[in-house]
């Protein structure tokens, strides 16, 4: 089935869906956002027609997706009444019931990736499906397998707790990642020679628990190692402020008399 597709957003993750939608063979029919430069752009990206604002959203495509703020879902109400067709949107935090004024079939979906607009290459991308009755969350279900071989139905209290490990996995991790590469540059030193070392981390999680593969200086308890690094990272005191938690939650975990 090819669905006739509205999108109300132009940010990265509807940039990145749009994509993902046209190449699933569905006509995205609009494109709707604030800023006319953009919109119009991703519109003529999509081959879509474009909107800019959120008045004369266009009537009777089989779905709507929102991908705005959280914030501005807050007052979807005043400008979105769709009725009779499928809503949804893309929030991880927000429940479906802030769209359960803009018509009768209205959900989620969510989108468990990191997106961004400017990578050529669209990654694999799970959903998260729910919806406000048992035609939504089969319709939305259904468009969501369209896209991608991993689709779970998940509520809006298993949705948050997933949404706070991918926080943890991914936006914390990265933060790690760029803390290093700082310290790195400002080392002279390589940080690009560490991709293998990140590449096999991450690849040893298809197969086994992470807390089994943890290796270094805190699951050995090499404390002449950890205290040389610790006075190395004294200049960089919010690197060394991480360094003695991280440390300390890792023989926590693998040595509990060391607590």
């Amino acid at each position: 089935m090819q669905w006739n597709v509205v999108i109300i957003g132009s940010g990265n993750v509807a940039t990145v869906l749009g994509r993902k939608i046209r190449n699933a063979g569905h006509n995205i029919v609009q494109v709707a956002g604030r800023k006319e430069a953009v919109v119009k752009a991703l519109a003529g990206e999509l081959g879509a027609l474009y909107n800019v604002g959120f008045d004369n959203i266009y009537k009777g495509a089989d779905l709507y997706i929102i991908a705005i703020s959280d914030d501005a879902l807050a007052n979807i109400d005043n400008w979105l009444p769709i009725r009779e067709s499928l809503v949804a949107h893309t929030a991880g935090s927000v429940s479906a019931d802030a769209l359960k004024e803009t018509g009768t079939h209205y959900g989620i979906l969510y989108p468990l990736q990191s997106l961004r607009s400017d990578r050529i290459s669209i990654p694999e991308i799970p959903f998260l499906v729910n919806g406000n009755n048992d035609y939504a969350r089969e319709q939305l279900a259904a468009f969501a397998r369209t896209l991608s071989d991993k689709v779970q139905i998940a509520d809006d209290a298993t949705r948050t707790r997933l949404h706070i490990a991918a926080v943890i996995t991914s936006n914390f991790a990265n933060h790690l990642f760029a803390l290093a590469k700082d310290f790195c540059i400002k080392e002279d030193i390589s940080f690009s020679i560490l991709q293998p070392l990140l590449e096999e981390t991450v690849q040893r999680l298809e197969q086994y628990h992470p807390g089994d593969m943890q290796t270094g200086p805190a699951v050995r308890g090499d404390e002449g190692v950890i205290q040389r690094h610790m006075d190395i990272l004294r200049r960089y005191p919010e690197i060394h402020e991480i360094y003695r938690q991280m440390t300390k939650s890792i023989q926590n975990r693998h040595h509990p008399k060391h607590k």
